[in-house]
C-alpha cells in the first residue's frame, strides 16, 4: 500500500472518481502547504484547544501537527476541527522526548513559545530556519523538559494588563505572522514533488467512498496487465 502513494497512475485512476473542482482545490491548497514550519502541542488539557490549533494549521498552510499526549490522551474534537483532521497530518507521541528527538532528527530547531530571558519578539523571529513551534498547557505553559532543550524562545508582544493568551489564539497569531512572511520570502518552503503526489493521493482517497474496493480494482487491473 505504501508504494501506491508514489504511484502517479494510481492518482490518475482516483481522479476519475472526483470532480474537477475538487482536483483543482487540492492543487490550489497544496501549492500553499509547507513543512518548513511545524507545530507541536504539549498535554493540552482542554480538547477544543488542540482541535482549534489543528484548524489554524490547516488555515495557514502548516501540513503537520505533533500532539504530545503524556497526561491527557484524548480524541480530536472533530466539531471544532471542522474537518481539518482530514487535511493536516497528525503525529502522536506518548512523551515529550520522543517528539523532540523526532523533530530534531528531521532538521527542525525547537522553538518554545514562552517568555524567557533570551526570547524573541514575533516580528523579529528568523523564518529562514525550519522550526517546530511548541505550545504548552493552558494552566502551566510548556514543561521544563521542552524549555531546557529549546533552541530558541518566541513570544507575542502584549501591552495590556493580561499577560497571556489562550493557546489557540496564540497559535493563530503566530502562524498567521510567520506563514505570511514565509510566502513573501525567497525561501524554498513548498512541498517537494514527492510530498505533493503523496498528499494528492491521500486527499483523493479521503474523498472517495468505498476506497478499499476501488483500490482493489486498480490493483487487480494492474496484475492482469
Amino acid at each position: 500500500m505504501e508504494s501506491l502513494f508514489q504511484d502517479k497512475n494510481y492518482l490518475e485512476y482516483l481522479e476519475t472518481f472526483i470532480s474537477e473542482n475538487r482536483k483543482e482545490g487540492f492543487k490550489r491548497v497544496l501549492g500553499n502547504r509547507t513543512k518548513h514550519f511545524t507545530v507541536a502541542v504539549e498535554d493540552i488539557f482542554q480538547l477544543h484547544n488542540t482541535s482549534a490549533v489543528m484548524r489554524s494549521c490547516d488555515v495557514f498552510g502548516i501540513q503537520e501537527l505533533h500532539v504530545i499526549e503524556q497526561k491527557f490522551g484524548k480524541t480530536i474534537d472533530t466539531e471544532i476541527a471542522m474537518g481539518a483532521q482530514k487535511w493536516v497530518d497528525i503525529h502522536r507521541y506518548s512523551n515529550n522526548q520522543a517528539c523532540i528527538d523526532q523533530l530534531k532528527a528531521k532538521g527542525y530547531q525547537i522553538i518554545a513559545t514562552t517568555p524567557h530571558e533570551n526570547d524573541c519578539m514575533l516580528e523579529d523571529f528568523d523564518i529562514t530556519k525550519p522550526s517546530a513551534i511548541f505550545f504548552g498547557t493552558e494552566r502551566h505553559g510548556l514543561s521544563e523538559e521542552v524549555i531546557n532543550q529549546a533552541d530558541g524562545y518566541l513570544k507575542i508582544p502584549m501591552v495590556g494588563f493580561t499577560e497571556s493568551l489562550n493557546i489557540s489564539v496564540s497559535a493563530a497569531i503566530i502562524l498567521q505572522n510567520i506563514s505570511t512572511r514565509l510566502r513573501n520570502s525567497d525561501i524554498n518552503w513548498q512541498l517537494t514533488e514527492a510530498e505533493l503526489l503523496e498528499k494528492c493521493i491521500d486527499w483523493a482517497r479521503k474523498s472517495i467512498k468505498d476506497i478499499d474496493f476501488i483500490t482493489q480494482k486498480y490493483l487487480e487491473r494492474n496484475i492482469r496487465t
